[in-house]
Parts: C-alpha cells; structure tokens; sequence
C-alpha cells in the first residue's frame, strides 16, 4: 500500500512518537499524532481497510474488546469527565486507512474550549497543538504499562 500514513506507520516508513503501545492479532494502538491531546490513543486495524465493512471476522471480534480496553488505560492515564471514541476514515483526498481515537476529555478541556463532542474535537484542530515527541513517548510508556497490567501481557514496543 502506498500513501496511506497509517500503513507507513506501521511499516516504520514514518516516525511514530512513543511507538506501538499495544497491539493484538488484528489491531494496533498507538498515540495520536494529531492536536486531540497527550494520552489520546488511535486504534487501527493491521491490514488496510478503509471502509469499517470490509472488517473480517477476526478482526470485528477483537474491535469491541480492545476499545473497551484502550479506554480503560486512557482513564488510568488521566483522571477524565469522559473518553471519547470515535471512528475516523476521512481525509480531504477521499476515505483512509480506518481507525478509531480514544481520547481523554478531562473537565479543563472542556472548560478551556467550551465545547464538548464534534466541536470540542473541531475546536481543537482549529488550535492545532500538538504533544510533544517527549510528552507522547512518556504517555505512551505509561501506556504501555496499564496495557500490561489489564492483560498480563507486554505487547508493545518502542
């Protein structure tokens, strides 16, 4: 597959701040790279997939469980008001690489933007700030440590 961030990503064709956090046979967790805060989590399917139809078996099985899971370590992350997700396959070209972000809403969020939902998200996009390098890869070995203790596994690397 070429052009598709998610897929370069995965490959290590493109940097990825804080690495794999977790992953599953079917799925990946790594942090946002975009400007929805340090702790939000981007879940993605392994195989390319743009359209959530095309999800086989396997994959449609391990997707409830794992965004149960992911937003579990978000709360233990940071004390949140809510967690949101939500599935993003959109860019301005056309449909992408499915995924879902998992991201922490905490009540200075909410307040700082004066938003919640779509516009909080829309909101912070105007913004556009983003974690630092230094900030995902501490997050995301945090991260990494809530996944091992929910799951008694370690599958995750930088």
């Amino acid at each position: 597959m070429t052009d598709c961030r998610a897929c370069d990503l995965a490959a290590g064709r493109a940097p990825l701040p804080g690495g794999l956090i977790h992953e599953t046979a079917a799925w990946r967790v790594e942090h946002c790279l975009g400007p929805l805060g340090n702790g939000a989590m981007v879940v993605t399917p392994k195989r390319h997939v743009v359209h959530l139809a095309e999800l086989d078996n396997d994959e449609t099985a391990e997707l409830g469980p794992l965004l149960a899971l992911a937003s579990q370590v978000v709360s233990r992350l940071v004390h949140v008001e809510q967690v949101y997700t939500c599935l993003w396959s959109y860019a301005p070209d056309g449909p992408v690489h499915v995924h879902f972000v998992v991201q922490p809403v905490t009540a200075d969020l909410l307040s700082e933007y004066a938003a919640s939902g779509p516009r909080l998200q829309a909101a912070m996009f105007d913004r556009n700030e983003r974690p630092s390098p230094a900030d995902i890869a501490q997050v995301a070995d945090q991260a990494r440590l809530h996944f091992r203790e929910l799951t008694g596994r370690d599958s995750g690397r930088r």
